[in-house]
Parts: C-alpha cells; sequence; structure tokens
C-alpha cells in the first residue's frame, strides 16, 4: 500500500521544514519501494517562496486522500494562521488522514484550526511563550524534540523535523528500517521524543542582565545555588530577582540552573568515562540516583543509557 504524505507550504515557510521531513520518506522509499507518494502543497498551486528565498512548486489544494498530513513552519505562519482556505483544508483533512502533524512554528497553524485544544503540543523553544499566550487551551511542553497526542503529532525546531519523520516512518516501517533511512541522512538514529531541546539551553545564557549571573553560576555549579544567592549576586531582592527572571528567560530560577546542571552533567557523561557519583556531585546534583531522575525528564533516557549511545555514535 502507498501512502500519501502532503507537506503544506505557504509564503514564507522554513526550507527545511519541509525538505528534512520529505528527504527522510524519500530515503524510505528508496528502502522499501512504492511505500511513500510525496508531495508538496498549498492553499494556491504553484511556487512558493521560502523564507530564505529559494521557492518550491507545490500542487494546490484537493479533496484527495491523504495519509499523513505535515504542516510546515516558518516566519509566514501568521497569515497562514488566519487564512481561511489554509484552516478549513486542514480541518477537514485532518478529519480523514490517518495522522496530521506539524514542524517547528506549524504548531501555531494546526492550533489555529482548533486541532490542539486540550492535547499536549509543542514548538520550537523561541516561540513556546508567544505559542502559549495565543493558545492557553494548548498543554503546550517545551523541553520535547516531538509529541504525539492521538493522531495529532508536533515537534520542535527544523532538525527536529526529521525526528518526527523517523518516527513516522518507525511506526509503518519498524525499526530497523528507520536506522538504515538514519544512516543515509547521517543523522542520530531517533532521538527520544522525550529528549530535551537543546537550544533551549543557549535561551536562558542569550546576552541580557542576567547573563552575567548565570555565568557566575555557570562555574559554581557544585555549590547551592539559591534564589536568595542568585540575586543576592544581581543585587536585586529575591522576590524581584524571581519575577524579572522568570518573566526574561521564561524559566524560574530554580529551573535554569537545574538546565545548567544538566547541560554540563551530560557533556560530562558523554564525554568522559568518569563515574556517575563523581559528575553528580561537581555538577550539583550530589547523589547519582537525583542526577539519574533528572536526566530521564529532561531528556527521557539515564545517563548510563545516554553514554552507552553517545560511545556507538563515535564508534
Amino acid at each position: 500500500m502507498t501512502r500519501t504524505i502532503a507537506v503544506f507550504v505557504f509564503p514564507g515557510f522554513q526550507l527545511q521544514d519541509a525538505s528534512g521531513p520529505l528527504a527522510a520518506f524519500e530515503v524510505a522509499n528508496a528502502l522499501q519501494a512504492s511505500t511513500y507518494r510525496l508531495k508538496v502543497i498549498a492553499s494556491e498551486g504553484g511556487p512558493v517562496r521560502s523564507s530564505c528565498g529559494v521557492s518550491i512548486v507545490a500542487e494546490p489544494l484537493t479533496r484527495s486522500p491523504v495519509d499523513t498530513l505535515i504542516v510546515s513552519g516558518g516566519c509566514g505562519k501568521v497569515e497562514a494562521s488566519v487564512s481561511k482556505t489554509t484552516l478549513t483544508y486542514i480541518r477537514n483533512t485532518e478529519k480523514r488522514a490517518r495522522r496530521t502533524a506539524s514542524v517547528c512554528t506549524g504548531a501555531f497553524i494546526l492550533a489555529a484550526a482548533g486541532l490542539l485544544d486540550g492535547k499536549r503540543a509543542t514548538t520550537h523553544w523561541a516561540h513556546v511563550n508567544e505559542f502559549k499566550r495565543a493558545y492557553p487551551d494548548v498543554r503546550v511542553e517545551p523541553d520535547q524534540i516531538f509529541i504525539r497526542d492521538g493522531t495529532i503529532w508536533t515537534s520542535a525546531g527544523i532538525t527536529a523535523g526529521i525526528d518526527l519523520a523517523l518516527a513516522l516512518i518507525a511506526e509503518d516501517l519498524g525499526e530497523e528500517i528507520t536506522k538504515r533511512v538514519a544512516q543515509e541522512l547521517v543523522v542520530y538514529w531517533r532521538r527520544p521524543a522525550g529528549q530535551s531541546q537543546f537550544s533551549a539551553l543557549l535561551e536562558i545564557d542569550r546576552p541580557g542582565r542576567f547573563s552575567p549571573v548565570l555565568s557566575w553560576a555557570r562555574e559554581r555549579l557544585h555549590e547551592a545555588l539559591s534564589v536568595d544567592r542568585l540575586a543576592e549576586r544581581a543585587a536585586m531582592s529575591p522576590r524581584n530577582f524571581a519575577r524579572s527572571f522568570s518573566e526574561e528567560t521564561g524559566l524560574t530560577p530554580a529551573k535554569a540552573i537545574e538546565r545548567l546542571r544538566l547541560e554540563v552533567a551530560r557533556e560530562q557523561v558523554e564525554g568522559g568515562h568518569e563515574p556517575l557519583d563523581t559528575i553528580a556531585s561537581r555538577t550539583g546534583f550530589r547523589e547519582a540516583d537525583r542526577m539519574r531522575k533528572a536526566f530521564i525528564r529532561a531528556f527521557g533516557q539515564p545517563p548510563q543509557v545516554l553514554r552507552r549511545l553517545a560511545k556507538d555514535r563515535n564508534g
């Protein structure tokens, strides 16, 4: 059975949001012929200009059956989210399709169509706060690479679209084919859905008034880093510091420190052979079990598994 994969684009779409998943399905077709029929669709057929200036030729919208609809993201998401033609097509297609998915800020379009109300979803970390304000009925989980809630799949920024496609391929064809697709694309073989968006760690340390405090804290992860101590370093009252920090970074101070600890601990777990107790103590988790629980929450895997996977990747 040949399944139709339709990737929806719009003026200002992000090119890799579309090309990444398409490449994954293309390789799957090469490994198992006639599995997928691939097409790019848009509200109007013809060339559709991406945000980088490169155009892609799309087919017009039709009522032809679609197995999987994937909505790309991009800077044109706002206009696409208010297009009656677009939203009507997505709603109608979702009712008939086996799966509906989004890449990056394509989640805004699914949400505008009402498909994410009451559901778990994710999007690019840089747009999470905007998304929450616009669609408060969606249960946003910003630390996820991709999320499946029933027949609706959402994924994080750009390259996470490839992770999403690999998960869809695995559902259709199994893990062995998926592994070969990943090898052909030279990408990590199926990052777990629960793995944290690593770029979010960069967001909390972006240039700003709290950057010096975070840089200072990063050098002292083995120490107790309470809100009171961080506020003292920032020359602010604890209450004002906590409120201002959360407004600027989108995280509580405690969550930000945990992410810094996770970032450094993961580097040391994957890059060396030191005992986990030593790494836990050095990065402020104090105990290996406490670090293990934090890793599972953030990355979906315990430290031992991530170390083994890193070793496998590096040969």
